[in-house]
Parts: C-alpha cells; sequence; structure tokens
C-alpha cells in the first residue's frame, strides 16, 4: 500500500511522459493536459491501492488509457456540435469561391511536405483498438505485458492488435511514398 503524502514525489516525475502520450491520443493540447490532469487526480485518489515497489509507470498509464477510452466512447455516443458561427462562416467562405488551399495557414502548408506529417497521418488513420497499442509499444516503450496490463486485455491480444496496427501502419506508408513518387507500384509492400 501506498501513501498519498508520497504521491506528488512518486508519481509526478511521470506527468511529461503521460502528458506526450495524451497528446498523441488526443491529437489536440488542451484535451491532453485535461486528460493528464484528470488521470492524476484519479491517481491520487486511489493511490492508497498502490502496490508499493510495482511499476508506477505502468499503473498510471493504465489509468490514462482508460480514462481516455471512457470519454472517447462517451463522445462518439454525442451528437457532433457546432459553432453556429463557424458554419456562416463556411458557408460564406464557399459562396465567395474560396478554395481548400487558401484556407490553409503558411505552416500547414510547409508541413504538409515533410515526411512526419505523413507517419503521424498514417498513425491517426489506425482504428483505435490498433493505435493504442502501436502507440505504447514502438513510441512509449511498453513490454507486452505492461501494455496487457494498461489496456486491461490479454498478452495475446496485445500481440494480435500490434501485429495488426503495423501491418495496416505500413500499407499506409507505403501508400504515402507512391503518392509522393518514393515507391514504385511494382515495389513489393511486404
Amino acid at each position: 500500500m501506498a501513501d498519498q503524502k508520497d504521491f506528488e514525489q512518486d508519481a509526478m516525475q511521470f506527468a511529461p511522459q503521460l502528458y506526450s502520450a495524451a497528446l498523441r491520443m488526443t491529437r489536440n493540447p488542451a484535451d491532453a493536459e485535461d486528460l493528464v490532469q484528470e488521470t492524476l487526480l484519479k491517481a491520487y485518489r486511489a493511490y492508497d491501492t498502490f502496490t508499493a515497489g510495482t511499476n508506477l509507470k505502468a499503473w498510471l498509464y493504465r489509468i490514462l488509457t482508460n480514462t481516455y477510452i471512457n470519454k472517447y466512447r462517451k463522445q462518439m455516443r454525442r451528437p457532433t456540435e457546432v459553432d453556429l458561427g463557424d458554419v456562416e462562416d463556411l458557408y460564406l467562405y464557399r459562396k465567395v469561391g474560396g478554395t481548400a488551399e487558401m484556407a490553409k495557414s503558411a505552416e500547414d502548408q510547409v508541413l504538409e511536405q515533410f515526411v512526419d506529417a505523413d507517419v503521424k497521418a498514417a498513425l491517426d488513420s489506425l482504428p483505435e483498438n490498433f493505435r493504442l497499442p502501436v502507440l505504447l509499444a514502438d513510441v512509449e516503450g511498453f513490454s507486452y505485458k505492461e501494455i496487457a496490463d494498461i489496456m486491461g486485455v490479454p498478452i495475446g491480444t496485445v500481440m494480435s492488435r500490434l501485429h495488426r496496427g503495423r501491418k495496416a501502419l505500413q500499407r499506409a506508408l507505403w501508400r504515402f511514398a507512391r503518392e509522393r513518387g518514393l515507391a514504385g507500384e511494382e515495389d513489393d509492400e511486404d
């Protein structure tokens, strides 16, 4: 059993890593901050149930992942809300004859040319149940067992999802490579 008075010293060292993972999950800095804050609050409240000497980082990631999944599922059940002003602006913009290229910022246009954006887009295109294991294994460096603990699924499921997620990522990256002329149609994807 861990003591809540030690929480700040023990757990707060992982806050930057939790934020990085949350940012990759949510794809939005404000949502990532909220997710980390909610994770740390839940972890603080349940810290007395944490077994000292076990993997604190994996325990925190499990709370982060479960919190994200619960919020994601809750959002999927709600209808999409749109600000009326945004809709009116978009309607006017299309009526005036604006193009999508004009709407992009200079930063977005430059970033589109870099490979990192393609990799991020390929990773973001993965279905959620494949994206999380790939992020936790290949970006965060967790083992299969740790990922299984974090996600609350058997190791075999983690291995399967990780394999399928990596294959889907590989196919998406090959598609980007062909579109950029870096790989020919005759090149093999496997």
